[in-house]
């Protein structure tokens, strides 16, 4: 253990005695900023020589307080061969390169580059602290850095503590290669949102890297800025609204011009406008135009205006084959938007929804008007209801009017009805042995008239009628066809002809005529009672009847007087004495037969009271009989009642007279011309037979 200790220790102390001067610590680049202290390390090793310090190259002194760089100076322990340079307050004649060297050891350390940092100084923003600018219109903001700072700062702007981008940086160099001045601009279009913002430009560099700023406040021209409003926004018709219109803007406003719908709105210029809401409100909206010595801005609202449907296009009629498909439309417009239903006129069933209504493959049936309707809106106003005829074109349709009768011989009447769309293009009557489309042929007249009303949807009405002149037994049997076509079809009727008894009709005719004689002579001896009432007998005096026509009478006149009359004459008078007049069992005067039964002629036997008439005679009626031959004669007593003298009591009893007519009524004549159709069923068809009363001068009472 001893000999190897003894060996390290030989070792050891033969090494220090041969090791050679040497650095311990050498001098580094250094950053420093300008009047900052800098320090530079320098530490050597077996020396015990003068150490100094070189700046670029020069030195500067071997004492330890370097007289003649009073910012300079040496510090360490020298015997530890410790000599630091210090530098304080740093400057930029500074900046250089430094050794530390061992002049007697001849050793020189690396050199050691010294930089000194100038901070920039703050930059300046052309047009500070307020810029004037209009919006809308690009505008550059320059910012400034000048001074001998290092290294070159770094511009930025910023706006609200964040960066904006944008901006382009510009250096200016001295002829040195030095930088004189750096330059930023920054590029951008200002709105009115940007008045009064604040922008900042920053100066920045490694000497200061928490920079310097420069505040520049934007003031801006700008367009008016327009807002409007209007309250009630939402409002129901007939309601007032106003409209507000705020504007900012810079320079201030100087107009407002108001309009709706494009149109100024006359005698409205400043800010607030009340109008009475319409439904024009909802389509036309309401605009405020405000306007500064920058420029106009204009704001439109439109209103939510309520009101009840307004139509606005109508349904059109439409003409449609049959088969094909009808399609109707209408417009409604009303808010909220109304509710539109189709129905058929008169008809509750809803047959679609909305503006527009097909029907496929229509058919005769489906022919008629079509309401098209919108209900009423929230305020209860408006609504309505439009309609459109659909016309069917299929082939015509052809009917009876109604059943025909006619007397033979006489004229008959029969009518068809011809609904067609298109239009019929002819209408034809046949029969047996012929056919007839307008004209006459032999007994036969065709004429066609419009009907009065048209069927719906069908196309306008025809009435076509066959007149027949002088009816025979054929007609009664067959059949009259009429039949119309057009484009589309053929469509037919078959009418048949009924015959009419003319007894019944003079029957009925005769009792309507004796049941109005039978009361008029019971209200005539009515008032012959009560005229005659109170006298209590008879006087016996001749007395003149009128007979119509009697015999007796002529043979008791002359022969002038026979053949032209009296001028108060009021028929044939026939001349009988008291004898000839008894009273019956009753009290009643009784009229003999001057024939004795001989001539057997059913007459009128009267059994009055008279009085004295102006013609010493009793009046009868003249009145001829009415009616058919064949039934009873009726005299008609009422021209005459007025001339009757006063009587107790008077009755009518059956006598004989003779009546002898010519003929009983006259035969049918024929018209020169026929009327238009009678549209009424219970309007005969034809015209009847008259029967004129005959008039004869004198009735004879003898054959």
């Amino acid at each position: 253990m001893l000999v190897p200790a003894l060996l390290v220790l030989l070792f050891c102390l033969r090494g220090r005695a041969g090791l050679s001067p040497h650095f311990l610590q050498q001098p580094e680049d250094l950053v420093v900023l300008l009047g900052d202290e800098a320090r530079l390390p320098c530490a050597l090793g077996t020396y015990s020589g003068v150490v100094q310090w070189t700046k670029d190259g020069l030195a500067l002194g071997g004492e330890r307080d370097l007289p003649g760089w009073s910012r300079y100076w040496i510090s360490g322990d020298a015997a530890r061969g410790q000599h630091n340079l210090h530098i304080r307050p740093v400057e930029l004649e500074d900046q250089a390169a430094y050794e530390c060297q061992a002049t007697q050891a001849g050793l020189r350390s690396r050199p050691a580059q010294l930089h000194v940092l100038v901070p920039p100084e703050a930059p300046q923003v052309l047009g500070s602290p307020s810029v004037s600018l209009v919006a809308g219109v690009p505008a550059n903001l320059t910012c400034r850095s000048r001074g001998d700072a290092r290294p070159t700062p770094e511009l930025l702007w910023f706006r609200d503590e964040v960066q904006l981008d944008g901006a382009t940086s510009y250096q200016t160099l001295l002829k040195k290669g030095t930088v004189e001045s750096v330059e930023s601009i920054l590029s951008f279009t200002p709105s009115s949102h940007d008045d009064g913002a604040t922008l900042v430009c920053r100066a920045r560099s490694q000497a200061l890297p928490a920079g310097k700023d420069t505040a520049i406040t934007l003031s801006l021209q700008y367009a008016p800025v327009v807002t409007l409003s209007a309250e009630p926004q939402t409002v129901q018709e007939g309601e007032k609204v106003t409209f507000l219109c705020q504007a900012r803007a810079q320079p201030p406003v100087t107009g407002y011009r108001w309009a709706k719908g494009g149109s100024p709105v006359l005698g409205a210029r400043g800010p607030m406008l009340e109008v009475v809401a319409d439904a024009s409100f909802l389509t036309a909206p309401v605009s405020c135009e405000v306007s500064n010595a920058v420029g106009i801005a204009n704001r439109s609202t439109a209103l939510d205006v309520q009101f009840g449907p307004i139509l606005q296009a109508k349904p059109e009629p439409m003409s449609v084959d049959q088969g094909e498909e009808a399609s109707f439309s209408c417009a409604w417009h009303g808010n909220p938007l109304p509710r539109v239903t189709w129905t058929r006129h008169g008809g509750a069933q809803v047959l679609g929804y909305g503006p527009t209504l097909r029907l496929p493959s229509v058919g005769p049936e489906d022919a008629g008007d079509y309401v098209c309707r919108a209900e009423a809106g929230l305020s209860g106003l408006g609504g309505g209801a439009a309609e459109a005829r659909l016309t069917v074109n299929a082939p015509p349709v052809v009917t009876a009017l109604h059943s025909s009768t006619a007397f033979l011989r006489g004229p008959a009447r029969l009518q068809c009805l011809v609904f067609a769309s298109p239009a019929p293009e002819a209408v034809v009557w046949s029969w047996d042995e012929g056919f007839l489309e307008k004209g006459s042929r032999g007994r036969f007249l065709v004429e066609t008239f419009p009907a009065p009303e048209g069927r719906v949807g069908q196309g306008p009405g025809l009435i076509s009628v066959l007149h027949i002149s002088g009816t025979q037994e054929s007609d009664f049997s067959r059949g009259f066809n009429c039949s119309a076509r057009n484009r589309l079809g053929e469509g037919d009727t078959w009418i048949s002809l009924g015959r009419r008894d003319v007894l019944p009709t003079m029957r009925i005719v005769a009792g309507v005529a004796s049941l109005a004689t039978t009361l008029i002579i019971v209200i005539t001896g009515v008032a012959l009672c009560c005229w005659c009432q109170g006298k209590a007998s008879f006087s016996k005096q001749k007395n003149q009847v009128h007979i119509p026509g009697s015999s007796h009478g002529s043979s008791l006149r002359g022969p002038e007087e026979e053949e032209t009359g009296s001028s108060e004459d009021q028929g044939p008078i026939m001349h009988m004495d008291s004898s000839d007049l008894v009273l019956d069992e009753e009290g009643a005067l009784e009229t003999k037969d001057p024939t004795n039964g001989y001539y057997k002629v059913q007459g009128v036997s009267v059994s009055l009271s008279l009085g004295k008439t102006p013609g010493d005679g009793l009046f009868l009626p003249p009145s001829p009989p009415i009616g058919p031959l064949g039934t009873p004669p009726f005299y008609d007593f009422n021209s005459h009642l007025g001339m009757l003298p006063p009587c107790k009591l008077y009755r009518a009893q059956a006598g004989y007279l003779t009546t002898p007519h010519s003929r009983a009524f006259t035969s049918y004549i024929k018209p020169t011309s026929f009327g238009p159709p009678d549209m009424d069923p219970r309007t005969p068809h034809f015209p009847y037979a008259s029967f004129p009363t005959p008039s004869h001068s004198r009735l004879q009472t003898h054959v």
